[in-house]
């Protein structure tokens, strides 16, 4: 039976900076195709932000984030650790109760180590374009299939997934960094490239972290200029064909 008003989806972001948070919200509803009211943007450093009523909602998306799940324990803020302590919990549930979820980058170090799987630093990528391949499972997602075997992406992380949880399913990776999108649950994906980033917002994310040792500061302005030669639309689809997925009906 439908519902008379559909559900919205909840945005997690743990930006700091006002403006990126809401370029990553402006960036979220235009490549998902939802109207601003459809979307709770909810800004996880602000603020305790569980439990959440998941029945309230037709899915959820974590964002990703200046934190590094890996870390020394020593090296996290406060905010990082309670930030970490409530996705961890949040995720578990969200795959107990088979509710739609998305984890970003930020989200698949969150997921796999909330979930039993293995994250370090070994297998990390610059800042830049990546090709990702799909993998034979991913022909029949719901998410994935239709989507082309090969694509470009938007990547750069200090971490990755080395070892997924038990149970999942792998659904894209290229050579650099194997694990790039997978399904835990019928409903549960995580991706370790950006879906979420335009050219322009991915360039401001260069600019404001060029300080973070993702890249060496002498690098800068080639990169910028080299993220504005990339097609990465393909990789948008993710959010669109996530959202028509799983979103109530009208």
């Amino acid at each position: 039976m439908s519902r008379t008003t559909p559900r919205p989806f909840v945005l997690l972001s743990s930006r700091a900076d006002d403006h990126l948070a809401r370029r990553e919200l402006d960036s979220f509803l235009r490549l998902s195709g939802l109207p601003r009211d459809a979307v709770e943007h909810v800004r996880m450093e602000q603020g305790p932000f569980t439990p959440l009523d998941l029945d309230r909602f037709a899915g959820v998306v974590v964002g990703g984030s200046p934190f590094t799940v890996t870390d020394p324990p020593e090296s996290k803020s406060a905010v990082q650790v309670r930030v970490e302590a409530e996705l961890a919990g949040l995720v578990r549930e969200l795959v107990a109760r088979d509710v739609p979820y998305l984890g970003l980058c930020y989200g698949i170090g969150v997921t796999a180590l909330a979930l039993g799987g293995v994250v370090d630093r070994e297998l990390g990528e610059p800042v830049g374009e990546a090709t990702i391949r799909l993998t034979e499972a991913a022909a029949t997602d719901p998410v994935f299939g239709g989507l082309p075997e090969r694509f470009a992406a938007f990547v750069g992380h200090k971490e990755s997934c080395r070892r997924m949880p038990d149970g999942a399913v792998l659904l894209a990776t290229n050579d650099a960094c194997p694990v790039q999108a997978y399904r835990i649950g019928r409903r549960a994906y995580v991706t370790q490239f950006h879906p979420e980033l335009e050219v322009e917002t991915f360039v401001e994310r260069i600019r404001a972290y060029a300080s973070h040792g993702y890249f060496h500061p002498d690098e800068l302005e080639d990169l910028v200029e080299g993220a504005r030669d990339v097609d990465v639309s393909a990789a948008h689809d993710v959010l669109r064909r996530f959202v028509v997925a799983f979103a109530d009906p009208a």
